[in-house]
């Protein structure tokens, strides 16, 4: 690794987990996306998925009493239904127009919640598996499960606080999911995990100054720039889908 791809990978992974410690998610697409200039993706992939999960244990003493339990869990059901459903949609439907598709839907959900739409009750647990298994099935289909559960948590009664430690917890189990699977696979090995340790304490740092900004940031402001943060992940996608 040379001192100026160290360099890099130190100043995107610090800035990409200052996001994440404050908005609670955004750190693997920032991430992935710029050090994919760089690096190939079987490399990037697994060593973003390490730091993922280091960053959630990192922010999970802090945020562990408001997780929001009795909509998380059915929702993580729902996502383990929906992702084999997602996988089966990848092989057979035509991938470019699903991913526009899906893109536009967030945008569109996104629009919704900037103009002031919002749940006025907490969905029931059918209702939160359902949710579960829209994000399986994009989770499967284009590996995009978190705007499904993003969208979930902010466009209900629950808080910005509740909202934003559930998404913390729910991206711990998906990415620690992931990571066995990458395991599974072969693509953990020394090259990755050498990678993510020298990458760790610029996430730690990071996450911990994007957790001191949420703490003094007003409610509305962290609601206007987490939409702006998730229109920006759907519009990216856009652009990614139709270059490719």
């Amino acid at each position: 690794m040379g001192i100026a791809e160290l360099l890099f990978g130190v100043v995107v992974i610090f800035l990409a987990a200052i996001v994440r410690g404050f908005s609670g998610f955004g750190f693997s697409l920032l991430a992935i996306t710029a050090l994919s200039f760089t690096l190939p993706l079987e490399q990037v992939i697994p060593s973003v998925f390490l730091l993922e999960i280091a960053a959630s244990i990192h922010m999970l003493p802090g945020i562990w009493r408001d997780i929001h339990w009795k909509s998380l869990l059915p929702i993580m059901a729902g996502t383990a239904i929906g992702t084999p459903a997602g996988l089966y949609a990848l092989t057979n439907l035509p991938a470019k127009q699903m991913s526009l598709a899906f893109s536009a839907f967030v945008i569109g959900a996104t629009l919704l919640l900037w103009k002031g739409y919002s749940l006025k009750t907490m969905p029931s647990t059918s209702a939160s598996t359902g949710v579960g298994a829209a994000a399986g099935l994009a989770n499967g289909a284009f590996g995009l499960s978190g705007p499904i559960v993003i969208l979930f948590y902010f466009a209900s009664p629950a808080g910005h606080i509740v909202g934003r430690a559930s998404i913390v917890a729910f991206f711990l189990v998906t990415d620690s999911i992931g990571v066995a699977f990458q395991a599974a696979f072969g693509l953990i090995n020394t090259t990755v995990f050498v990678r993510m340790l020298t990458y760790l304490p610029a996430l730690l740092v990071g996450v911990w100054i994007g957790m001191r900004f949420f703490k003094s940031v007003d409610v509305n402001q962290f609601r206007n720039l987490v939409l702006i943060l998730l229109g920006l992940m759907a519009a990216a996608n856009i652009i990614k889908t139709l270059v490719s």
